[in-house]
């Protein structure tokens, strides 16, 4: 449910009586790469103008993490990062850069593995991934190293755009946030909603 690099977001329809069992997908185009302090409302219903749609209640919004982080300034610049003793000895241990462990051990709550080449954790937000979630592609602060970390509260990140996106349009939508995640044992990786509003996000059956 993401489009491409600079269009990290995606619109899906649930059926309606005229398409009983339908579920469209619908990534936006031509979103520009997302900076500190870009309004993701504005970036968005632009696209949508852009692409021809009109929210309507129960569309889903699907925005990718690595947005979010961007838009609300979680962008790290390394060189202002000093690690900690516990930080450098754990980056022998999985033979990764020491300012980088020292983001992880500030973001997460417990190290759970450390190994060549993997630490995984539990993050403060209660998920159990590799690097606390802390993204290095294609990310620069200054032209300098960079990591990006996930958003500091994703479900109050869905909850405002919901609330933005329904003022603008008038729709009662569901925006969720989504990342990458790897899985014991298993190669690739599986989307995982990270953030939600406007939905239920558990179903007990």
């Amino acid at each position: 449910m993401r489009a491409g690099l600079h269009g990290e977001t995606a619109m899906q329809r649930p059926a309606t009586e005229d398409h009983c069992g339908e579920l469209r997908l619908r990534a936006l185009p031509r979103i520009p790469e997302v900076r500190p302090g870009d309004d993701l409302c504005a970036l968005l219903l632009a696209a949508l103008q852009r692409a021809g749609e009109t929210l309507r209640d129960g569309d889903v919004i699907v925005l990718a993490q690595k947005i979010v982080s961007k838009a609300e300034g979680r962008l790290v610049a390394l060189d202002t990062v000093q690690p900690s003793p516990h930080a450098r000895h754990l980056a022998l241990e999985c033979d990764k850069d020491p300012r980088l462990i020292e983001l992880v051990l500030q973001e997460s709550r417990e190290v759970l593995r450390c190994r060549r080449g993997v630490i995984v954790v539990e993050h403060r937000l209660g998920f159990v991934m590799a690097n606390a979630g802390i993204d290095q592609s294609n990310v620069r602060q200054d032209g300098g190293e960079a990591a990006l970390l996930l958003p500091l509260d994703p479900d109050a990140s869905c909850a405002t755009l919901r609330t933005r996106l329904r003022s603008a349009t008038g729709a009662d939508v569901a925006v969720l946030i989504i990342d990458s995640h790897g899985r014991a044992w298993r190669n690739g990786t599986v989307g995982v909603a990270i953030g939600v509003a406007g939905m239920q996000a558990l179903h007990d059956l």
